[in-house]
């Protein structure tokens, strides 16, 4: 039962309300959906519930002092439940997050007075500029520094195990039959998950992935595949690495989403049921209704919704971004219209090891203005003719040199069903090209200015 009145805000982390869904669900789901509604903790997010239990965890053996700081590396969220109970309790934070979070996001940490170091996204995890490798430097180089991990610390999914799992089965009176749920840390599906199948074996576990993460493909094969990794839009779910809180054993099944569902959908929570939910929402709401039909009617679904739509505001609630990555788009040509009679645009990709000179044999060979640069099958970055031309000249020694030596960032992902307006505003001096995934053939494309033009004309 929550306090009437709270000693501290850190009391009133949980007990969360669960709303039923109503709209999105009608003539589309048999079964009865309801959402665990997250936001609704001090931080708008269920992160706060394993932010403090880490802490509390650690402060019990000792890994975290008095004064000491807590470092980490975050999407936001744990770092937001991390800040505030770091001003109530005390300790500095530091953070680590990718440059493809919300502003708002950082923003928010900074607001808790916590330092945020932003790291670029589309590096492997052990490479040093990733905002893992950097978070454990800051906790070898602090004094008195404490990493939380939420990624491999137990705390986590015991936190949900303690709390989440327990005020589910207690709101549904024990008649939950599905879990849909959003997969990151692993922490929030897994830790639940086990306390609700403890009570009840037959309830399902279904978890969320997005493309470009691996889990989906590691749990149906045991496979942990670097081809499936590629940069993606989605925030606060799938990952490029197996977190230790992720138990595949208890998740029954993985369904992936992809950016632009999960955008349309983060919007349409908003907008349908007037619940104003982050883009995991969205993915887990998108995530749901492809399953359909795994839900029958009589069974009740619980989708949890993880954080509040303000860390959005510039992003899926913004309607400019979603024209400019492609989302809103609905009329005209699109990505899959350019490609559709053109097998020579499937992607050819040079690994990063390989000699500038292979580089230019491979593209005059084909005649290719620029050719993709990959790294065990991980897309790291590219090559373009003028810059190569402009290398080769200056330096004509680089040509036995590798192709990571002169490479520049890597292209921009789309969607196949991305409008033709959009893919022209994603192609720049700085970026010539956009690479296209057909999630469904499982193929990627590569899309140049004149392969525009050329549709247009």
């Amino acid at each position: 039962m929550a306090k009437t009145i709270c000693d501290n805000i850190l009391e009133t982390i949980g007990h969360t309300p669960m709303v039923r869904l109503n709209r999105l669900t009608k003539g589309v789901v048999a079964a009865d959906v309801v959402a665990k509604i997250e936001t609704f903790n001090p931080g708008n997010s269920i992160k706060d519930r394993m932010a403090l239990k880490m802490i509390e965890d650690a402060e019990q053996d000792g890994r975290l002092r008095p004064g000491g700081t807590i470092i980490e590396g975050t999407s936001g969220n744990t770092g937001m439940g991390l800040a505030i109970a770091a001003v109530v309790k005390g300790y500095h934070c530091i953070f680590t997050t990718t440059d493809k979070q919300s502003k708002e996001k950082v923003d928010a940490l900074r607001a808790f007075g916590a330092d945020v170091i932003v790291c670029p996204t589309d590096v492997e995890p052990e490479d040093p500029r990733s905002y893992y490798s950097v978070s454990s430097r800051l906790e070898r180089d602090t004094p008195n520094g404490w990493k939380a991990n939420q990624y491999d610390n137990p705390s986590n999914a015991q936190a949900h195990y303690e709390q989440t799992g327990p005020e589910i089965w207690e709101q549904t009176d024990g008649r939950i039959d599905h879990l849909v749920v959003g997969v990151g840390t692993g922490g929030t599906i897994c830790g639940t998950a086990k306390y609700l199948k403890e009570k009840k074996p037959s309830v399902k576990a279904w978890g969320i992935d997005t493309y470009g993460s691996v889990f989906k493909k590691y749990k149906e094969t045991g496979v942990f595949d670097k081809n499936e990794i590629y940069p993606y839009i989605t925030e606060g779910i799938g990952e490029d690495f197996l977190p230790a809180n992720v138990d595949f054993s208890v998740i029954d099944h993985f369904e992936k989403v992809t950016d632009r569902d999960a955008a349309i959908m983060t919007s349409r929570i908003a907008r349908e049921e007037g619940i104003f939910a982050g883009n995991s929402a969205g993915s887990a709401m998108a995530g749901l209704l492809q399953l359909a039909p795994h839900f029958k009617a009589g069974e009740l679904v619980v989708v949890i919704f993880h954080d509040h739509g303000t860390r959005y505001l510039g992003k899926m609630y913004n309607p400019e971004w979603m024209r400019e990555k492609g989302f809103l788009d609905k009329k005209g040509l699109t990505a899959k219209d350019i490609v559709a009679d053109r097998q020579k645009a499937k992607l050819v990709t040079i690994e990063r090891t390989a000699t500038v000179a292979e580089a230019a044999h491979i593209m005059t060979a084909h005649a290719y203005s620029q050719i993709p640069v990959v790294a065990d099958g991980r897309l790291v970055g590219s090559v373009n003719e003028g810059h190569l031309f402009d290398e080769i000249v200056k330096h004509p020694e680089m040509l036995k040199g590798p192709v990571e030596a002169i490479m520049e960032p890597a292209f921009p992902f789309a969607d196949i069903s991305t409008g033709i307006d959009a893919l022209a505003g994603m192609i720049t001096p700085e970026a010539p090209a956009v690479l296209v995934r057909d999630f469904k053939s499982d193929e990627t494309y590569i899309i140049t200015r004149w392969d525009v033009i050329r549709a247009m004309s």
